[in-house]
């Protein structure tokens, strides 16, 4: 394991128990314990293009603790969620047991999934947002897609935009870009005890280490993994308030542009197919 891969495990470990609060903080789950037909909204924004999911046998990467996971199988998928973080997996596991929804979880490393997993046998491997910026490589990812996919099967992908995650957070009077755009060996260092949500309390493993990936990088390496790309599509929302100041919540939950909306894409999503 890497020294970036054990700080942001660490990172993640914590943010995991933080996140799955039962109360008015982190993820909110309980809504998913007292609605047993609720969705999350990240996998409500997907339906259009996801299309039909039932019966399908899916995995989940980077599922975190399993809010899109059991939302997926709400839609009729028979889902595994795999994560590594075992803090993440184990909430998630909690998490269904008190919702009475049927998924497995795997605790493993992305780049170790076609190895846990049964690779070649999946409908569809999905991957939600925020979960490519912590890969260094975009390459290895897309690898592992195509090794799990079954013939005929896809891969669908909603994700924080590249330019996006170029942008600097931290100013809020314009659109700051600061950061790489394109892959590089090195990561960017970040040390904050914060999360994208409210928490209970701050965090002590603070440190953490995220890549980027131009979009162009990813569209080839799903290609030269050997899959069709049959969706790309570009949209001026996030999940979450990733500018702070200039954004505006829409009543989806999505968050955009304020006063410079419709200037830059803020995520994306790519649906590819390994031929039958």
């Amino acid at each position: 394991m890497s020294e970036f891969t054990e700080a942001n495990r660490a990172n993640w470990d914590e943010r995991a128990v933080l996140h799955a609060d039962r109360g008015p903080h982190g993820y909110r789950v309980s809504q998913y314990i007292e609605d047993r037909e609720a969705i999350s909204g990240v996998v409500r924004f997907d339906l259009p293009r996801l299309g039909p999911v039932a019966g399908l046998r899916t995995a989940h990467l980077q599922c975190h603790i399993g809010t899109d996971t059991l939302s997926l199988a709400r839609l009729g998928a028979r889902v595994t969620g795999l994560d590594f973080s075992a803090n993440a997996i184990d909430e998630a596991r909690r998490l269904v047991t008190d919702t009475g929804d049927d998924v497995d979880f795997v605790v493993a490393d992305v780049y170790d999934a076609a190895s846990v997993l049964e690779p070649g046998t999946f409908d569809l491997v999905y991957t939600g947002v925020g979960a490519l910026c912590w890969l260094p490589s975009v390459d290895r990812w897309a690898r592992v897609v195509a090794d799990l996919l079954a013939p005929g099967g896809s891969l669908f992908i909603r994700e924080g935009h590249p330019i996006l995650w170029s942008m600097d957070e931290r100013l809020d009077d314009d659109l700051h870009l600061r950061f790489p755009y394109f892959e590089r060996e090195q990561p960017l260092e970040w040390d904050d005890d914060s999360t994208y949500v409210e928490t209970t309390r701050p965090l002590t493993a603070t440190r953490t280490y995220e890549w980027n990936h131009g979009l162009g990088e990813i569209v080839t390496a799903l290609i030269a993994a050997g899959l069709r790309i049959d969706l790309l599509e570009e949209h001026d929302s996030v999940p979450w308030e990733a500018l702070p100041g200039q954004m505006v919540q829409r009543e989806d939950g999505e968050f955009a542009l304020a006063a410079l909306s419709g200037v830059a894409p803020l995520s994306y999503t790519v649906r590819a197919s390994r031929p039958a």
